[in-house]
């Protein structure tokens, strides 16, 4: 009996070993295996953002060699809000907006472009444009009285809006050799009548008109295209980091502040934001406020609009500002300079 009882015993404390021995291989496993789905998950983010934010071209790239003086024009084309109709009736003959008066505005906005840089920057050379393409495109159907009174219909207007948009760039390309393309969906050319999160960018027409415009220029070497899935793109030029957003998701604002409490917070959290994911920025490129605010020391460019005081602005009481873009230049030397707004609106030649 003695033996037996010792022979148990010592099986049962071989049992009791091999269960603590197993716990602490299985505690290692997971441990093992929380730590794989962790750098798993870091991996996936690195892949994500080397293919969301690919290089840029190599003529935006920081140049080493400052002997003459180089550069690259930039120019936010933001809120055209293509087939919108502004009555100068409902404006107080502040504004008039149609599909004509859009055509002869887009052109000016890009030939002034190339006039300012070339004609008001003399011994500049240029290695190339970039394009910033800012949202809210056309008018959309989110509103019952845009759908009431726009020009034509969403499909009709993309076929319509091709067009324009690629003599623009391909005149760019003419003048400056290379052009790069970067582009963020606004909240006007959503196809749902509440703002989404998911799909936010391929359930939008913006999005769609931007890879028509890529598939345009597919076979021209000289141009390249920066689409996101996402809300934001990033993009560099001459190591300068640049963030392009519609502006949508920064909202409130009164008094005299304006719209500048919403911007400023706004851009607190996406500094916050992108420095934990790793992907920090140097300037933030914002639409939205149809309102040109430059403040490149917060860290902000806020463009105009193409379409200048509409009937929500006038009854709003906002100050009246006229239709522009924002052009501005990148050195290697000083990074971003000479920040101007192209105003585009002229009722004379505009007629009205």
């Amino acid at each position: 009996m003695g033996r037996a009882a010792e022979a148990l015993s010592s099986r049962l404390r071989e049992r009791a070993d091999n269960k603590r021995e197993s716990r602490s291989l299985h505690f290692a496993l997971r441990q093992a295996s929380e730590e794989n789905h962790v750098l798993r998950q870091r991996l996936d983010l690195v892949e994500r953002l080397e293919s969301a934010h690919a290089d840029p071209p190599h003529w935006a790239r920081p140049r080493r060699d400052t002997a003459a003086h180089h550069a690259i024009v930039c120019l936010l084309v933001t809120d055209t809000h293509f087939d919108e109709v502004v009555r100068p009736s409902e404006v107080d003959f502040l504004n008039k907006y149609d599909r004509r008066i859009a055509e002869i505005r887009l052109r000016r906005a890009f030939e002034k472009t190339v006039v300012l840089a070339k004609n008001f920057l003399s011994g500049v050379t240029y290695d190339g444009a970039v394009v910033f393409l800012g949202g809210d495109m056309f008018s959309g159907n989110i509103h019952d009285e845009l759908k009431e009174t726009n020009a034509s219909t969403l499909s009709d207007a993309i076929l319509h809006w091709i067009e324009p948009l690629v003599a623009g760039i391909r005149l760019l390309a003419e003048e400056f050799r290379n052009v790069r393309v970067v582009a963020v969906v606004g909240n006007h050319g959503r196809t749902t009548k509440k703002p989404r999160a998911k799909l936010r960018a391929q359930d939008n027409v913006d999005w769609l008109l931007y890879k028509l415009l890529a598939r345009d220029f597919k076979s021209d070497k000289r141009l390249t295209f920066n689409i996101p899935e996402a809300a934001d793109a990033h993009e560099k030029v001459y190591g300068v980091r640049f963030l392009l957003t519609h502006g949508d998701q920064f909202r409130g604002g009164s008094g005299i502040s304006g719209a500048m409490a919403p911007l400023l917070l706004g851009s607190h959290r996406k500094t916050r934001r992108q420095s934990a994911a790793g992907n920090p920025y140097d300037l933030m490129l914002i639409g939205h406020f149809h309102q040109t605010l430059m403040l490149p020391s917060k860290g902000l460019l806020v463009g105009g609009s193409l379409k200048g005081v509409d009937e929500f602005s006038y009854t709003s009481n906002f100050e009246p500002e006229p239709a522009s873009q924002l052009m501005w230049i990148v050195t290697p030397e000083h990074g971003v300079g000479f920040t101007i707004p192209v105003v585009v609106q002229d009722r004379k030649s505009e007629g009205w």
